[in-house]
């Protein structure tokens, strides 16, 4: 083969090389799942993994995020502890005791002292949380116990406060909404926060915070804070990382020509039938794939044809897969035979 400037050889099936690639080291992959020390107790690691990435999960089984200091914080212990203690949320559940009394239409919510001292919780911020959630609904304070009353206008009060204690149940009062057990650790000499749970948009608000240095497992979720861009990096990271963990070498080309099918149309799309594989050119390519029947009574409903441009479909009609040579055709003009001069008649 003669120099080029080309990475592979023309009609190449990198599709299919890279499908090969990564789905059969997929077999070799363990079912363990790989512990983060004091935040989330198990992260899945290997073919679980894989899959979450692939069907392009909305929140992975355990979402990570790890938060980078500014410089000037980076190095000092106390401002990432400090950090960590202000991020992690403590639900209203966690501070109060909550009770319903329906005989008379109202919610008493009585702080637990010695918990909410431990949580660096106070009252002020427990009736904050208390406001933002109930809305207009009187609020009446004594000591350390709040009463909510409903309006009177209200026709069905008992089944509204019942819905209010679920919106209590859930009731924000410190911290960023998500984040649980943040951790600090060091590496190289400067600090950073390794936290349970995933909540970009809020954390990158936080003063002491590096924007740009904020990372999480949770694809989807940078996708919509960061961009398609960010995702596909992503993407790309989480992936290599998976196959590096259980010592299988594969080409990041491989990689990288998945990452860029799932994130090509501007949004993170898995693999599946709800995915790449449901959205085929072809009928038969994706009647081959899943719910056969299904394609194929669409297909006749809506007078559907099938241009046969993938390889699928054409394996299945018999013909030459357009691949390689053979999508190469060759054509030849054929000289025209000359025509013989007419001899002419003897006299």
């Amino acid at each position: 083969m003669t120099k080029s400037s080309s990475k592979i050889n023309p009609y190449s099936a990198v599709g299919i090389l890279a499908a090969q690639s990564l789905g059969e080291p997929g077999t070799q992959m363990t079912m363990r799942t790989f512990h983060y020390a004091g935040v989330a107790e198990h992260v899945p690691t290997g073919l679980p993994r894989l899959i979450e990435i692939v069907d392009a999960k909305k929140v992975p089984k355990k979402p990570i995020v790890e938060i980078k200091l500014k410089k000037k914080h980076s190095t000092k212990e106390k401002d990432a502890a400090k950090l960590a203690s202000e991020m992690e949320s403590v639900l209203l559940p966690e501070t109060a005791i909550i009770q319903e009394n329906l005989a008379k239409g109202k919610i008493m919510i009585k702080l637990r002292k010695e918990e909410a001292k431990l949580l660096g919780v106070k009252m002020d911020m427990v009736k904050e949380s208390v406001k933002k959630t109930i809305g207009a609904n009187k609020l009446e304070a004594r000591g350390d116990t709040l009463s909510i009353k409903l309006k009177a206008e209200k026709e069905k009060p008992l089944k509204d406060l019942r819905k209010i204690t679920t919106k209590l149940q859930k009731a924000l009062v410190k911290g960023v909404s998500g984040i649980k057990r943040a951790v600090v650790i060091k590496n190289k000499g400067e600090y950073f926060i390794r936290a349970s749970g995933s909540n970009i948009k809020d954390i990158i608000k936080m003063e002491n915070v590096e924007p740009s240095q904020v990372y999480t497992n949770n694809i989807i979720e940078i996708e919509k804070t960061f961009g398609i861009e960010a995702a596909r990096n992503a993407i790309v990271r989480e992936m290599h990382n998976v196959m590096e963990l259980q010592g299988l070498a594969v080409d990041i080309r491989h990689i990288l020509l998945l990452a860029d099918a799932m994130t090509a149309d501007g949004k993170v799309k898995p693999i599946g039938r709800h995915g790449l594989s449901g959205e085929k050119a072809g009928v038969m390519g994706r009647a081959a794939f899943e719910e056969t029947i299904k394609h194929l009574v669409h297909a006749s409903i809506t007078a559907e044809d099938d241009h046969l441009t993938g390889v699928t479909e054409n394996i299945i009609v018999g013909q030459t897969i357009p691949i390689g040579t053979g999508r190469i055709k060759l054509g030849m003009k054929a000289a025209k035979p000359k025509k013989k001069a007419k001899s002419k008649p003897k006299k």
